[in-house]
């Protein structure tokens, strides 16, 4: 037999989508983003190869942040200082669309007045900021082929022979939100100049920022730092195939009478590559900031790259257009097609097992045995690319991972488990096991199971379970090497200092610290333990009707996590060694790699329930599953104690807890007609706050502390033409309903904004069709 399946998704974008809007003030929801369209100035201190104002003179029109004194600070213009601070607006950012009499940030598509209070950051009053969220794609475009192939062959009578053969083809091109570019005094020495080209431009933002804050004056034809998000420049995107492929041989009959035997070999492979897509450009500058001659070099552009584009001014961050030589040029510097990073994973493995009665305890009842070994070779590269070597060119933002290339790492797992069933009693049965694994690297664990089913009457059954798991670390988690990167968030402060980490404008103790984050993998990483419990009772009256209750619980220790900042944050006493500090005892680096953090208790119910009759020709069913959270705790450390519920707490990374959740059905059927109507509801939580509400210094009159229940139907018909032929037609969110409003925006990735993914559908009503045909 054989069967071959294609499936695609087309591209769906936050701006495709109302719900999707970052500019709520109102709801406590704005975006912490200055690079925008039209670019937002900034002050900016010296860079030994940032362009000079006129006969030469160093600094930037806002002037700098730092203070007079050395080569390369440069001293606050007094003029733009915030009343009762040290800080200038220049610290913050200056748009001249958000300048009184400016055209309003809101002319920009997706711009939005930069809500200083909101964010605690007085100093940006007059900035801009850019909806992420609407540039950002929310279904990435992905064609998938898969097949599948078995074939079986009967060997006399009692043993058969097959091979099973299954894979894929999938090609995606996940998009990013444009790229953002900003001055800096480092290896982006970049700022729009005063020339016969620029004139026009510079002159009228110049002029903008000068009717209100006059003390530029004297720094008039110095170049203008800032931030700006390259529209022209297209969205970010790489391109990626991944290849599957699993080969599986079995032989399988009867040992003797009774006995059955199985023995397997499979190989699997995992591959995937990708390139740089649209959106990536050279930068063309080295790590100190001088222009890098191995970059390629655009017609009239001060240097290579990017730099040499913005230097010369012919890319004008001022501007929503671009002239033909600014086009000209980005094609000229684009990365297009360059390798990003590929890898490889690959399984070997081979089974043996047995099954069959072992004693006969009463009537025709037996003790049952299934024991078996299992050996598995699991080997796994990731590479590199020759554009990221460190003598190569720099291609401006591309996530290159040569930090994690891996030659290839090896692992053998040898398993042997044996299982039995005992019926001790009419309508009573249990189940022992015991699997013992020996990991590479890891050494032996063994982990038991007992079950047991007790039905005292046939239409109750009642049972329970006790299980044990180890869970070793994946190969990244522990190879991947250590990655620096600046933390871009406004919603840090130093938790020593600052009880609770948060900033505040009105306390000097709490200012906002953007440090360093290490990330990647960890080579003392150990394995996580588990223990699983779970007993319920299972009710069925009559063939058609059943309700179920199952209680469990799972104790996590050890558990393999990257913790959240926030996490961090709330627990550095805990961490005092993650925080690094320089001589000042200013925080400059955070150490968030991979770690084992205590352990995590989590309780449950699941609910389930069916009931059918026969009606109009045919059977009417109805049915629900339910999960409802009984529990949910964590500590990050062995001697910690255990934290507050989590239940219903947002988090950025995980899963929320939500305390109940359902899918619920009614369906219709006969011998041509299947009619369903399904309900999915997902409890409402409690929201996120951005820095000025969690830290009590704004209020916002429609803010919600608690996100709303999220409730969808779908419906589908089902006919069937002929034997073997099936067609279904659906219709999903049936009643087009938005997510709920939620503040998910995380100020360091710039990822999330007004609705929740882990709870809620963003595609809004779509329609499916499938047709199914039997040979």
């Amino acid at each position: 037999m054989g069967a071959v399946s294609y499936s695609w998704n087309e591209i769906l974008r936050g701006a495709d989508r109302d719900f999707v809007n970052g500019n709520q003030p109102n709801r406590g929801l704005s975006i912490d983003t200055r690079g925008t369209p039209i670019a937002t100035a900034f002050a900016l201190n010296n860079g030994t190869f940032l362009p000079r104002g006129p006969a030469g003179q160093i600094g930037t029109l806002l002037g700098g942040t730092l203070g007079a004194g050395g080569a390369t600070n440069v001293a606050p213009l007094t003029g733009l200082q915030v009343p009762g601070t040290a800080t200038t607006y220049g610290a913050g950012g200056i748009n001249v669309l958000n300048l009184p009499g400016g055209a309003g940030c809101e002319t920009m598509d997706g711009g939005m007045a930069y809500d200083a209070a909101l964010w605690n950051a007085p100093s940006a009053r007059y900035a801009c900021a850019w909806d992420t969220g609407r540039a950002a794609v929310i279904q990435q475009p992905i064609q998938t082929l898969t097949y599948y192939a078995r074939g079986v062959v009967r060997i006399a009578q009692e043993h058969e022979l097959s091979l099973e053969v299954t894979g894929s083809d999938a090609k995606s091109a996940k998009s990013f939100s444009n790229a953002q570019v900003s001055s800096n005094t480092s290896n982006f020495q970049v700022a729009y100049p005063l020339n016969a080209l620029t004139a026009s431009s510079y002159n009228a933002v110049y002029n903008a920022i000068a009717a209100q804050f006059p003390g530029v004056a004297g720094n008039y034809g110095k170049p203008i730092a800032f931030r700006w998000r390259c529209v022209a420049c297209g969205p970010r995107e790489y391109k990626t195939e991944t290849k599957t492929l699993r080969v599986a041989a079995a032989m399988e009959g009867s040992l003797w009478p009774a006995w059955d035997y199985r023995a397997g070999a499979s190989y699997a492979r995992s591959e995937a590559a990708s390139v740089l897509g649209s959106g990536y450009f050279y930068r063309g500058t080295l790590a100190s900031g001088a222009y890098d001659p191995a970059a390629p070099t655009a017609a009239g552009a001060a240097g290579p790259g990017l730099a040499g584009l913005i230097n010369a001014g012919i890319l004008n961050p001022f501007s929503l257009t671009q002239s033909d030589a600014a086009i000209a040029g980005l094609q000229a510097v684009s990365a297009f097609g360059q390798t990003l990073y590929g890898g490889q994973y690959e399984v070997k493995q081979f089974d043996y097992s047995i099954a069959g009665p072992l004693i006969r305890l009463w009537g025709d009842r037996s003790v049952q045995l299934a024991a078996g070994v299992d050996y598995r070779r699991e080997t796994y590269s990731f590479n590199g690319s020759d554009a990221a070597a460190a003598t190569a060119p720099v291609i401006f933002l591309a996530a290159f991972d040569n930090v994690n290339a891996l030659r290839q790492k090896e692992r053998t797992v040898k398993a042997a488990y044996a299982e039995m069933l005992v019926p001790i009693l009419p309508g009573l049965e249990v189940t022992g096991a015991v699997r013992v694994d020996d990991y590479t690297g890891f050494g032996t664990t063994t982990n038991p199971k007992v079950s047991i089913k007790f039905r005292p009457w046939e239409p109750l059954m009642f049972r329970g379970s006790y299980n044990t798991g180890f869970r070793v670390p994946a190969f990244n988690q522990i190879f991947n090497g250590v990655t620096l990167s600046p933390y871009s968030g406004s919603d840090l402060a130093d938790p020593v200092a600052c009880p609770g980490g948060v900033p505040n404008s009105n306390n000097p103790a709490c200012a906002l610290i953007r440090p360093e984050i290490a990330t990647g993998g960890n080579l003392q990483l150990g394995p996580e333990t588990a223990k699983q419990f779970s007993a319920g009772v299972v009710i069925q009256p009559g063939p058609r009707f059943s309700a179920s209750v199952d209680w469990w619980k799972i104790d996590v220790d050890d558990t393999i996590q990257t913790l959240s900042l926030r996490q961090l944050i709330d627990s550095a006493a805990l961490f005092e060694d993650r925080f690094i500090r320089d001589g000042s005892n200013t925080i400059i680096g955070i150490d968030d790699r991979v770690i084992n953090a205590g352990s995590r208790r989590t309780q449950g119910l699941e609910v389930a329930a069916r009931g059918g009759v026969e009606a109009l020709g045919g059977v009417l069913s109805t049915g629900i599953d339910g999960t409802l959270l009984l529990k949910k705790r964590e500590k990050l450390t062995p001697t910690s104690p255990y934290s507050g519920s989590l239940i219903g707490v947002f988090t950025f990374a995980g899963d929320l807890g939500v305390r109940w959740k359902h899918n619920a059905f009614i369906n219709y059927a006969n011998d041509k007609v299947v009619l369903s109507l399904t309900q999915i509801f997902r409890k409402g939580y409690k929201n996120f706050a951005l820095p000025g509400i969690a830290a009590g210094t704004v209020t916002r009159p429609e803010y919600n502390a608690f996100v709303k229940d999220y409730i969808i139907y779908n419906a589908s018909v089902s006919y069937i033409a002929l034997p073997g032929f099936k067609i279904t037609a659906g219709v999903r969110n049936l009643f087009d309903t938005d997510p709920p409003f939620a503040v998910t925006y995380d100020g360091n990735t710039g990822a999330g904004g007004s609705w929740e993914p882990r709870i809620a559908d963003p595609r809004g009503r779509s329609f499916t069709m499938s047709v199914e045909a039997k040979f």
